[in-house]
């Protein structure tokens, strides 16, 4: 990995390297096709087809229209618009959210607000890392405006039955919104829409090859959400501002190069290989569930604290992450929900692939582990 050779780069989850095809349409539109897509000129006129060109190829990853995608600066905003935007939309007579208690801290801390703001919210805590469907309809009533569960976990992998629980959702009430966090496994599984039967779906460009500042929140046509952005005509008034068209741009061409079937046997044999070459080492155990998204894999090596771990592989030259990149190194509020004792949280790491990954990352990866365990223990 890397330009010598060097680096073993295992933290995809967090963000990935932009692809060449996505950069070199990026440099394009500051440096060429650079005029503002609400001018009426040529120059305008021509950033307007390369956005028009970038919400088509957005829209036809999730098997939606284009008038459906509203782009965002990333996953952050797309999940508070989802959460807020529908919250306020069903105020008047509706004001209950059921969110699992695993999501992104942008869902969980987007629904503490709305709690602290008079809402009713329901987190529903996950089963052997899952979150059931039966423990989120048990919940759903006529007071219910939203119910919000990920599609792919950030932190464990684990891939939630959203399909299942939506569907069941609609037929007890059929007003209230299914939202998705998509952002772990656009690119990774094929997501559709109305196969999902999802009102609401949220994607982030740096997940899957394109630059970071871009994302965007799928809305079903006829769901009414309250805009959290005022000021301009963009994106049909729902998010005013001019559009960041380099990075939006540069989303729409990473979004044509994606190969999911490929892509996802690849990383299967990875991370086959990394179950096995860890579970070699004393003390090393698994936290993702054995039918997790293998782009994810979640460990908890010995009684060495994961952040200590994670500097002594970062010296050479190995680089994970101790959980979900935006949490900082704060204790996870997702392992503590999966009921995992507070040593095995304290020591988790979180490897996680790309399609530009090998072997050889992995056999750095586990030869680090084997030392830092016999170093690290003793001190």
């Amino acid at each position: 990995m890397g330009a010598k050779g060097l680096e073993h780069y295992l933290d995809n989850s967090a963000t990935t390297a932009v692809s060449r095809a996505a950069a070199d349409k990026a440099y394009q539109i500051m440096t060429d096709i650079y005029g503002n897509p609400s001018s009426l000129h040529l120059k305008g006129l021509q950033a307007e087809r390369e956005l028009i060109a970038a919400r088509k190829a957005v829209a036809s990853k999730l098997g939606a229209s284009p008038d459906e995608i509203f782009f965002t600066s990333g996953g952050t905003e797309a999940n508070n618009t989802a959460l807020f935007g529908a919250a306020y939309a069903g105020a008047r007579v509706r004001k209950k959210l059921i969110i699992s208690a695993v999501e992104h801290s942008s869902v969980t801390e987007a629904a503490k607000q709305l709690e602290s703001e008079g809402f009713n919210v329901v987190f529903v805590a996950p089963r052997n890392g899952m979150i059931r469907p039966e423990d989120v309809i048990s919940q759903v009533d006529s007071n219910t405006s939203l119910v919000s569960v990920m599609r792919v976990n950030n932190e464990t992998g684990a891939i939630m039955p959203v399909d299942e629980i939506f569907s069941a959702v609609k037929e007890i009430n059929p007003q209230t919104l299914c939202h998705t966090d998509a952002v772990q496994a656009f690119g990774k599984l094929e997501i559709k829409a109305k196969r999902l039967n999802a009102d609401l779906i949220s994607v982030s460009g740096h997940k899957v090859h394109a630059p970071k500042g871009v994302g965007a929140l799928y809305i079903k046509k006829g769901v009414r959400l309250v805009p959290r952005q005022y000021g301009g005509e963009q994106e049909k008034r729902f998010r005013g501002g001019t559009e960041a068209l380099p990075a939006i741009a540069a989303f729409g061409t990473a979004c044509g190069e994606f190969d999911i079937a490929r892509n996802f046997e690849l990383v299967t044999e990875l991370n086959r290989y990394a179950k096995e070459q860890l579970l070699g080492i004393e003390g090393v155990t698994l936290n993702s569930p054995d039918d997790a998204l293998p782009y994810v894999l979640n460990f908890s090596a010995g009684r060495v604290r994961s952040e200590t771990m994670l500097h002594f592989l970062e010296e050479r030259d190995v680089f994970v992450s101790s959980g979900s990149a935006c949490a900082k190194g704060k204790p996870s509020h997702v392992l503590s929900a999966m009921g995992l004792s507070r040593e095995q949280a304290d020591s988790a790491l979180r490897v996680s692939f790309s399609k530009h990954n090998t072997k050889a990352d992995i056999d750095a990866l586990c030869s680090g582990i084997k030392t830092g365990l016999s170093v690290l223990a003793h001190r």
